[in-house]
């Protein structure tokens, strides 16, 4: 026979706010305001035709990503602003990962002063970067203008700093007493940073990763000086938008190419098993 316990009502304790709490308020507004509600009306404007959007009656069609869809051109066009972004990123990567490293194996001042140098462009205005990159190839390489090369070079230069710094900022926090371990059991300098550090660093690796490939898929600016005036899929959305205020199409154009995106994005965390279990 079981025995009888009386057991105590559950009592519904109010939520406390912290100090840390009221501290993310303002970035829970912003998100809000400037991430969330854009999103949705994205996705509410992506729904509409072209006949409805000037008074705004909701009337669901899915007849924007049909359009797209039916297009070869536009669909190439995203296959394509996919391709050269996933060049532009590996590219950075094969840069980035052994600048990152030397960076983290510097002494302070070394350090501070590679560091100074690669953030440095990005004080400047993007559109004034890609401008002198243009002349720059204009004076050695004209030929290049408009090709793809200098599409993706244009890429790697903008975002090149968005690969090194995440990299750079897990490599610093790894332990120095595991190289020594590392050594201790045999490894050379290539099997410690193939076998111990770079299996660490992964995170830092896929936050370059997303950091470079999401604004250099949709870019506006390089394409456009670097391209002579080429037609990726930023500049698509920006046409349909700006150019003849059909805000329905290039909505859906946008989420369609977030979507593949976040797929894309998906696959390649799954590749960091360091961030899931304490045993890994």
């Amino acid at each position: 026979m079981k025995p009888f316990v009386i057991s105590k009502p559950k009592i519904k304790t109010k939520r406390k706010w912290t100090f840390e709490g009221f501290l993310g308020v303002p970035y829970q507004a912003v998100i809000g305001f400037l991430i969330v509600i854009p999103i949705v009306l994205m996705l509410i404007y992506s729904f509409q035709s072209r006949a409805s959007s000037q008074t705004f009656t909701l009337i669901f069609t899915l007849d924007n990503y049909l359009r797209f869809i039916n297009e070869p051109i536009f669909v190439s066009l995203m296959a394509e602003s996919i391709g050269l972004a996933f060049v532009a990123t590996l590219i950075s990567l094969l840069i980035g990962y052994p600048l990152a490293y030397i960076i983290a194996r510097s002494n302070t001042k070394t350090k501070t002063l590679l560091i100074l140098l690669i953030t440095a462009p990005m004080w400047i205005n993007m559109l004034l970067r890609t401008k002198a990159l243009e002349q720059v190839i204009l004076m050695t390489a004209p030929e290049l203008i408009g090709t793809n090369v200098a599409i993706i070079i244009g890429m790697t230069y903008v975002y090149l700093p968005f690969m090194v710094l995440p990299i750079y900022t897990v490599l610093s926090k790894i332990d120095m007493s595991l190289y020594e371990s590392a050594s201790d059991l045999g490894a050379n300098k290539l099997q410690t940073l193939i076998k111990v550090i770079i299996p660490l660093s992964i995170s830092g690796v896929l936050s370059g990763i997303m950091m470079v490939f999401l604004p250099s898929a949709t870019t506006l600016v390089v394409p456009k000086y670097l391209g002579a005036g080429r037609f990726l899929i930023g500049n698509l959305i920006e046409n349909a938008m700006i150019a003849q205020g059909d805000f329905g199409y290039g909505s859906s154009i946008a989420l369609l190419m977030a979507g593949l995106i976040l797929i894309f994005l998906y696959l390649i965390k799954k590749v960091d098993k360091y961030t899931e279990g304490g045993d890994e």
